[in-house]
């Protein structure tokens, strides 16, 4: 996993979302600049379909959604529809799974504010859904909770 560097993140909330609303639908996208390394994080009731990069297609979603009780944070990233062939999905496959914990650790670091006001959400699962035409690599795959990447981000603070 590259390191994480709080100094390389923006983050920015899409109105009318704050630091400390909404919970239901909060929405994540997560961007990234390959030549500085930045990341960008923007926050809100919808995805920031601006900030995608449609050729490359590398960034990450997730939202917070009510199911069976509690809450969940439920992130996808997109492996191919059909227009890489298997052997380019099988790479992006495995970069994203060798990057998302990088990526989680900027999700749940830019959002620490709010989640000061609502702890609880610190022990929610999360679950990223691998979205491929290939089912090798179409998967829903458990990624531990927002507390294990908030403690992460904190060694680098």
């Amino acid at each position: 996993m590259s390191k994480f560097n709080p100094s390389k993140l923006a983050v920015n909330y899409l109105p009318p979302a704050t630091e400390f609303r909404p919970v239901d639908r909060r929405k994540y996208t997560l961007t990234h600049s390959d030549a500085t390394g930045e990341l960008f994080l923007a926050i809100g009731g919808y995805y920031d379909l601006n900030a995608i990069r449609p050729k490359f297609r590398d960034e990450v979603f997730a939202e917070w959604q009510p199911q069976m009780g509690q809450y969940v944070l439920s992130g996808k990233v997109y492996i191919s529809g059909g227009e890489f062939d298997e052997q380019y999905s099988k790479i992006r496959f495995m970069i994203f799974q060798k990057e998302l914990d990088l990526a989680l650790t900027a999700m749940v670091y830019g959002d620490s504010s709010f989640y000061s006001n609502y702890p609880w959400l610190l022990d929610s699962p999360i679950f990223i859904h691998f979205e491929s035409v290939y089912p090798q690599f179409s998967k829903i795959l458990y990624y531990d909770t927002p507390r294990k990447y908030l403690q992460a981000a904190l060694q680098f603070v």
